[in-house]
C-alpha cells in the first residue's frame, strides 16, 4: 500500500510540474555559420574606364568648320581638336587693332599738344589754363590706347576661343557635333578620357556594397587574355544605387597597369584578393532586443543551446547587416525563429536558409 502511495504522489508531482521544466524536443530554427565576407560575393565582371571624362565645348557660338579627331584618337594636351567658322571673329580682332592704332595716334597728337603749350607756359607766353586743358585731353587719350588694348586683348581670346584644345592628355571618347553643325555656347562637341590614372567599373549588390572593407584589394584579369593579371584598390562606392540595376558602381584603382592591355572599354574579371580584413555580416533578421543593443542568438556547438550574444553593429543593406564585434568567424547564429527562443533552449541541427519553411519570427 505504501508503495503504491509513493508511484501516485511521484505520478502527481510530475503532472504538476510546468511544461517548460520538462524535456522539450528541439526546436527547429533556420541558422547561417559566420564566415568572412559572408553573404558577399568575391567574383565580378568589369569595365576598364577613365578617372575622368570631360565633355568639351567651345565658348562662342558659331558654325563647326573642322573637327581635327576621331574616336579613339589619342591627343596630349594643347592639340587643337576642333575649330569654329572664324570669319566674324577675325573681323572683331581687325576691328580691335584698328581702334588701337587710332587710340595711339591720338596719344601722340594729345602728347605733341601738351609739349608746346607747357613749353610756352614755362616762358609765360600761355595761360595756365591752357595747360590744364591740354593735360587733361592727354590723360583721356592715354585712358582711351587702355581702352582699346583691352578690346583687343578681348578679340583676340575671342579668336583663339575658335580652336577647341585639349586641356590634359587623353583619349576622344565620343564625338557629338560633325563639321556644318551649328554650336551653342557651351555645347559638347567632344569628349575627352584621361589616360593616367585608369580605373575598373563593378556593379555590386547592396549585401556586397554594405559588406565592402574599405581599401580592399582586388586581382584584375583581362577577360579576353586571362594572363594579363595586376591589382587594384577599392576607391570609392557611389552612394546611390542605379534605379534600372539596383546596383551601386564601385570604383577600382588599377595599379601598375598596362596600359596597352588594360585599353579604356576592357571587359575584365574582378576577384577579391585574399587575406583581406575580415568582414562578418548576418542577415538583419537575426538581431533581437529591445532596439538599444542589438543581440543575436548564437547556438553552442556541444549542446546545441542557444545564448544571447551582444554585438556591435556596422551599415546595413541589402537585408544585411555588419558585424563589428561580439561574434567570431564560425559562430552560429539562428537568423529565422529568433521571437520564438528562450536562453539555454535546444535547438535542431542547423538548417541553411531555403531548407525548411515556417519557422516563425
Amino acid at each position: 500500500m505504501r508503495q503504491v502511495l509513493l508511484v501516485t504522489a511521484l505520478l502527481g508531482a510530475a503532472l504538476a510540474m510546468p511544461a517548460s521544466a520538462q524535456d522539450a524536443p528541439p526546436r527547429p530554427v533556420i541558422s547561417e555559420i559566420v564566415a568572412p565576407q559572408s553573404g558577399i560575393a568575391n567574383s565580378w565582371v568589369g569595365t576598364v574606364t577613365a578617372s575622368s571624362e570631360i565633355d568639351l565645348g567651345f565658348l562662342k557660338i558659331g558654325t563647326l568648320a573642322e573637327r581635327l579627331v576621331e574616336v579613339g584618337d589619342t591627343v596630349s594636351r594643347g592639340d587643337v581638336l576642333a575649330r569654329l567658322d572664324a570669319v566674324d571673329l577675325e573681323s572683331e580682332l581687325r576691328a580691335a587693332q584698328a581702334g588701337v592704332s587710332i587710340a595711339e595716334a591720338n596719344l601722340h597728337t594729345a602728347q605733341d599738344a601738351y609739349d608746346r603749350v607747357k613749353t610756352l607756359a614755362d616762358r609765360g607766353v600761355n595761360s595756365v589754363s591752357a595747360l590744364e586743358d591740354t593735360r587733361n585731353d592727354l590723360a583721356a587719350a592715354e585712358a582711351s590706347l587702355e581702352q582699346a588694348r583691352a578690346a583687343e586683348a578681348r578679340a583676340e581670346d575671342a579668336r583663339d576661343y575658335a580652336n577647341l584644345r585639349a586641356p590634359i592628355d587623353g583619349v576622344i571618347t565620343s564625338v557629338s557635333a560633325d563639321p556644318g553643325s551649328t554650336i551653342a555656347s557651351g555645347e559638347a562637341v567632344l569628349t575627352l578620357a584621361a589616360i593616367a590614372d585608369r580605373e575598373v567599373v563593378i556593379a555590386l549588390s547592396e549585401e556586397d556594397a554594405t559588406g565592402m572593407a574599405p581599401e580592399s584589394e582586388f586581382q584584375v584579369r583581362l577577360l579576353s587574355n586571362p594572363s594579363m593579371l595586376t591589382a587594384a584598390t577599392l576607391d570609392r562606392i557611389d552612394p546611390v544605387s542605379s534605379r534600372a540595376s539596383r546596383n551601386r558602381d564601385a570604383h577600382l584603382k588599377l595599379s601598375d597597369a598596362d596600359q596597352t592591355a588594360f585599353r579604356l572599354g576592357a571587359l575584365v574579371t574582378v576577384t577579391l584578393k585574399e587575406g583581406q580584413e575580415t568582414i562578418m555580416t548576418v542577415p538583419v533578421s537575426a538581431l533581437i532586443g529591445d532596439g538599444t543593443v542589438p543581440e543575436v542568438w548564437r547556438v553552442t556547438p556541444d549542446d546545441r543551446k542557444v545564448q544571447r550574444v551582444d554585438v556591435v553593429t556596422g551599415p546595413q543593406g541589402g537585408g544585411r547587416v555588419v558585424i563589428l564585434s561580439g561574434l567570431s568567424v564560425g559562430d552560429e547564429v539562428v537568423t529565422r525563429g529568433v521571437h520564438s527562443l528562450a536562453e539555454g533552449q535546444t535547438v535542431g541541427r542547423r538548417v541553411a536558409p531555403g531548407k525548411i519553411s515556417g519557422a516563425g519570427q
